[in-house]
């Protein structure tokens, strides 16, 4: 789905803590680690960590989160916790666990709708232009979650390769390729 045209019912997003209790119903013994990256007067990073197993030494996903202090009501009084929520749902998404049809967190959703609210948009963008090079970016991630879940390299690299050409699929072979995609991952991570 274009990411443009994402912001019309939060409701439709879960989240991070619908991700959590997924991951740890697939893996009991599994773990979540963050780590604050940084943190000034401006901004805030976490990076996550997710394990599948307590004894993994390396993680299954990572996920990290920038958030910036003062930006809309949740960060006034919470912008550590904030992030480290943001960074560890976006580790379960890159796992596979979204625990609805779409990839992005709600707190991210709620994020997005935060700047928007912001951002003037500009008259000369081309709308088609802009939800094709969206709906081509969502396939790429799609395919790198694909990937962590055993989808073949080879298929994976003929699929960027057409996405990333001088002249890319139609929206619909995107769209198509993109439910392919979801539906692979979903028989993967159930």
């Amino acid at each position: 789905m274009p990411k443009t045209d994402q912001l019309t019912d939060l409701s439709t997003y879960s989240t991070v803590a619908e991700r959590i209790s997924l991951f740890y119903k697939a893996y009991p013994t599994g773990r979540v680690v963050t780590r604050l990256v940084s943190r000034n007067d401006d901004e805030t990073i976490f990076k996550a960590m997710v394990f599948r197993n307590g004894d993994d030494s390396r993680p299954a996903a990572t996920g990290w989160a920038a958030e910036r202090e003062n930006d809309g009501d949740i960060n006034i009084v919470a912008c550590v916790e904030n992030t480290e929520t943001s960074a560890v749902g976006r580790a379960l998404a890159n796992l596979g666990f979204t625990a609805s049809a779409k990839r992005p967190s709600r707190e991210e959703m709620e994020k997005v709708r935060r700047h928007q609210s912001k951002i003037t948009p500009r008259p000369n963008v081309n709308r088609a232009l802009q939800l094709q090079a969206d709906s081509t970016m969502d396939l790429l991630d799609l395919v790198t979650q694909a990937e962590l879940h055993g989808f073949s390299r080879q298929r994976a690299t003929v699929i960027r390769d057409a996405a990333l050409s001088s002249s890319p699929p139609k929206a619909n072979r995107i769209s198509h390729l993109e439910k392919r995609i979801r539906f692979w991952l979903k028989r993967r991570t159930m």
